[in-house]
């Protein structure tokens, strides 16, 4: 078996959980790249592959994560090939996608079911959507992420999983290529697995409320933003907004504009 997650902390939980029951027993892949921002035209041909890798360039660049859109550290399509080359030699292989109701991990199932088809019977679903848990303290709560699931609250969830219809590969595929014809940077999950698209500075109107008269490091401004708002997205993207409106002059700004905790700013006097 071949669990596939869509977040970093994902992996060590289902580990966990894999390591409590045998049956879970197999390895966790993690499809890396966030699908729930950035261009996804053409997603599946090198001019897309390109184009969102030069994206992602441009986010990342002078920042934080700088230079880790050249590395091989977030390489999906290769991880997508071994997969995809390991399902067609191992034939009783078989593959359980985890998704949590968030934007990220829904952007990501709709990416990878392109290359999952071929093996229709053999894969299966396990969204965990409004369904309730148990945490650590055994209080009832609804989990938007799976790495907020205790380990063992895993094997219950096992339960769910279920193939992937035949009909969810034609219609699924069908949503995702309507949206990547949008040519729109921000998606944001509506409910179920429906995804809504809006334009890449859908996030600034709110990150704006969290820039005050005082001076505050950048760092400080997003997790302002982070703990507040509705709507979320990773810091990499958000530092790349705020830099794009510091480069709007629509705010003062001091110290270099690098990395998070390299400046301040403020709303302009």
């Amino acid at each position: 078996m071949i669990h596939i997650v869509f977040n970093e902390a994902d992996v060590k939980v289902l580990e966990a959980a894999v390591a409590l029951d045998e049956s879970l027993a197999g390895e966790v892949i993690q499809v890396k790249d966030d699908y729930a921002v950035g261009p996804i035209s053409d997603i599946y041909i090198g001019e897309g592959i390109n184009a969102r890798r030069e994206w992602w360039t441009e986010v990342l660049a002078g920042g934080d994560y700088d230079g880790k859109a050249a590395s091989a550290e977030v390489d999906d399509y290769k991880t997508v090939a071994e997969l995809v080359g390991r399902m067609r030699r191992e034939e009783d292989q078989k593959i359980w996608i985890w998704a949590a109701q968030n934007k990220h991990d829904v952007s990501g199932y709709y990416w990878l079911l392109h290359y999952m088809k071929e093996f229709q019977g053999r894969v299966f679903i396990l969204y965990l959507n409004n369904l309730p848990f148990i945490n650590e303290k055994g209080n009832i709560f609804y989990p938007n992420w799976l790495s907020e699931i205790p380990a063992k609250e895993f094997l219950k969830a096992k339960k769910l999983a279920r193939e992937i219809t035949l009909s969810e590969f034609e219609v699924d595929p069908d949503e995702w290529t309507k949206l990547s014809n949008e040519n729109k940077g921000v998606r944001i999950l509506e409910g179920g697995k429906k995804l809504a698209q809006y334009d890449y500075d859908f996030y600034d109107a709110e990150l704006k409320k969290a820039i005050t008269p005082d001076w505050q490091k950048g760092s400080k401004v997003i997790s302002h933003f982070l703990s507040k708002a509705k709507h979320t997205t990773g810091d990499a993207y958000l530092l790349w907004r705020l830099k794009v409106m510091i480069a709007q002059e629509m705010f003062d700004v001091q110290g270099k504009v690098g990395n998070m905790k390299d400046f301040e700013i403020k709303t302009k006097e």
